[in-house]
């Protein structure tokens, strides 16, 4: 029987590629966006909800029977600087909340390289380095099944994925390379189908010159290495 995924954020550049991705997986697919918020005709078959971060029912309502939940809400660039404190810490607390209410218990979360890292030039934006920190501690703590998906710098190149690889490392131990948001929302999808992902920090990003591993080998590689 196929997974019934729930992917928040999916009319963003990210979530809207996990939602192509879980499609081609086999997955049924939820997509939980905000009013008015466009979607590509690519998921025109997709189930929708939208929901509101600041409205506890509708985020219950958005969730209720689905089996996992993939979190790709973040905070953009905005004179606003509360949206990271809203979005990536209580926005991911409120959505991991709801998960316990309507007995959801796969999460995977969205992240970024350097959550929590103080001294970043990417905290002039509401000190969203750290609120995303906030939101993957409420995530750890919480119980359930979760995995993070930590990207490094996010291009929309779609062009010549087939032969990249990915460097999978866990926390802090990467710092400024990047990766293509295709090959992300192809790790997500990878961790939602890997057993040992659950309860792991993964660091990813991604080059030419990486030799493309499976996201299995490569956990067994950084989290159980042969003796």
């Amino acid at each position: 029987m196929a997974l019934n995924l729930a992917i928040s954020g999916a009319s963003g550049k990210t979530g809207y590629r996990v939602a192509e991705e879980a499609l081609a997986a086999g997955f049924r697919v939820r997509l939980l966006t905000r009013k008015g918020s466009q979607l590509p005709p690519s998921l025109s078959s997709c189930d929708r909800a939208i929901f509101s971060l600041e409205n506890e029912k509708s985020i219950d309502d958005a969730l209720i029977g689905c089996d996992a939940l993939l979190i790709a809400t973040g905070a953009r660039p905005s004179p606003d600087l509360t949206g990271p404190a809203r979005i990536d810490a209580v926005g991911v607390k409120r959505q991991i909340e709801s998960c316990k209410r309507v007995n959801i218990n796969r999460l995977i979360l969205v992240s970024s390289l350097c959550a929590g890292r103080w001294l970043h030039p990417l905290n002039l934006f509401g000190l969203i380095l750290l609120w995303k920190r906030v939101g993957e501690k409420a995530l750890e703590q919480s119980g359930l099944d979760w995995t993070i998906i930590r990207p490094g710098g996010l291009s929309e190149r779609e062009e010549n994925l087939d032969l990249e690889g990915i460097r999978y490392t866990q926390a802090n131990m990467q710092e400024d390379a990047y990766i293509p948001r295709r090959l992300l929302a192809k790790c997500c999808i990878e961790a939602l189908k890997t057993n040992d992902s659950i309860g792991k920090i993964l660091e990813v990003t991604s080059s030419p010159e990486q030799k493309p591993i499976k996201m299995q080998k490569a956990i067994q590689d950084i989290f159980f290495p042969a003796s």
